[in-house]
C-alpha cells in the first residue's frame, strides 16, 4: 500500500501575491548587470597582499568577488566571464579591472568573502537545515536510463536563515559526511556577537546537548522537537528545561500539536531556500578543489542575498 493512500491530508492552500508590482519589478532586476557591479568596487585600490613572498596581488578581493558573482548569476566558466567582463567594460565600465581566467580561479581557492547581509534591527529568528551539491556524477537522467557508472561526490551545504527578512546569516560547506549537529555551534559562530538572536529553529537531527549549549550561550531559544523516545535530560544541562517541557507537552497531546503551537513550522522557510538556492545557481559545484568550492559556496550565497533584496513576495492564504 502506498503511503499517501492512508493518510489524511489537509487541503492544498491558495496563496495570492500581495505586492506582485513591486515583486515583478525586483525579478527583472536581477538580471540587470549594474546591480552587480558595485561603483565603490571600481574605485578601491589594489590589495597589499599576503605576507610571503612573490609579486604583490594587483587585483582587490573585492573585485574577484564581484567578478566571481557575476559568474554564478549568468552561468559562466572562467574563460567565458573574463570575456564578459571585457565586454562590459568596453560598453559601460571603462574602469573594471579585468584579471585573467587563471589569476581568478588561483584566488578563489583562499578568497575571503564578505558576505553581503540586510540585517533588521529586531532579533533574528535563525532556520538552519543542510543540503547536498554535487561535485561528480553523471545526470538524472542517463542515472535513471543506465544505472550509476561513476563515483557520486557531494558537498554538504549548511545555512542558517533570518525567518523574519529570508537573508542568509550564515553559511558553511563540509564534506558529506559531517553531521548537522556538528557544525551548529560554527554556524552561530558567524553571526556577530552585537546581533540579538531570538530563536534558532532546525528539525529533529540539532537535538543534541551541544546544540542546545550553543543556542543557550548565545541567550536565544531553541524549536527543535525532541526525537522520538527522547528522555528528559538532568536540569543542571544547557536548554534542560525548554526540552524537558516540549516532552511534556508531546506527551500531552502529540507531536503535531505541539510542532503548530510552538512555531515549528517555520523552519519550512528554509526547506524553500534549499530549493531557491539549486534553482537559481545551480545543484552542483563547477570548482573541483576544497578552496575553490568553499569559495563558490559562500558567493552563491551573497547572490541569493542580494536577490532576496531586489524581489521577496508577500504572499497571504486565502483559502
Amino acid at each position: 500500500m502506498r503511503k499517501d493512500e492512508h493518510k489524511t491530508r489537509e487541503p492544498k492552500g491558495i496563496y495570492r501575491v500581495r505586492n506582485w508590482s513591486a515583486y515583478n519589478a525586483g525579478l527583472i532586476a536581477r538580471g540587470d548587470v549594474t546591480i552587480w557591479i558595485d561603483r565603490g568596487v571600481l574605485k578601491q585600490e589594489p590589495a597589499a597582499g599576503s605576507l610571503n613572498r612573490g609579486r604583490p596581488r594587483v587585483y582587490s578581493d573585492a573585485v574577484i568577488q564581484m567578478l566571481l558573482g557575476l559568474k554564478q548569476v549568468f552561468r559562466l566558466p572562467l574563460r567565458a566571464l573574463q570575456g564578459f567582463a571585457h565586454s562590459v567594460r568596453a560598453l559601460a565600465f571603462a574602469d573594471l579591472p579585468v584579471p585573467n581566467y587563471t589569476t581568478l580561479s588561483r584566488r578563489a581557492q583562499e578568497l575571503e568573502v564578505v558576505l553581503p547581509v540586510r540585517r533588521a534591527d529586531e532579533s533574528l529568528h535563525l532556520v538552519v537545515d543542510s543540503t547536498g551539491l554535487k561535485v561528480f556524477g553523471e545526470g538524472e537522467w542517463k542515472v535513471r536510463k543506465h544505472g550509476y557508472s561513476k563515483r557520486r561526490t557531494w558537498r554538504k551545504v549548511h545555512l542558517a536563515m533570518d525567518a523574519k527578512t529570508g537573508q542568509i546569516c550564515a553559511a558553511l560547506m563540509t564534506h558529506q559526511d559531517v553531521g548537522d549537529a556538528d557544525v551548529l555551534p560554527e554556524l552561530l559562530d558567524q553571526v556577530p556577537t552585537d546581533t540579538p538572536i531570538d530563536t534558532v529553529g532546525g528539525d529533529g537531527a540539532y537535538d543534541t546537548k551541544q546544540c542546545h549549549a550553543a543556542i543557550a550561550a548565545r541567550d536565544a531559544q531553541p524549536s527543535i522537537p525532541p526525537r522520538e523516545g527522547a528522555m528528559p535530560w538532568p536540569e543542571s544541562t544547557s536548554g534542560a528545561a525548554w526540552r524537558n517541557e516540549a516532552i511534556d507537552a508531546i506527551a500531552r497531546s502529540s507531536r503535531r500539536e505541539w510542532k503548530k503551537s510552538s512555531g515549528y513550522h517555520r523552519r519550512s522557510l528554509v526547506e524553500t531556500l534549499m530549493y531557491r538556492l539549486k534553482a537559481l545557481t545551480g545543484n552542483c559545484l563547477w570548482a573541483r578543489k576544497v578552496g575553490s568550492q568553499a569559495t563558490e559556496v559562500a558567493i552563491r550565497v551573497g547572490v541569493l542575498n542580494r536577490m532576496t533584496a531586489l524581489a521577496r513576495p508577500h504572499s497571504v492564504r486565502i483559502a
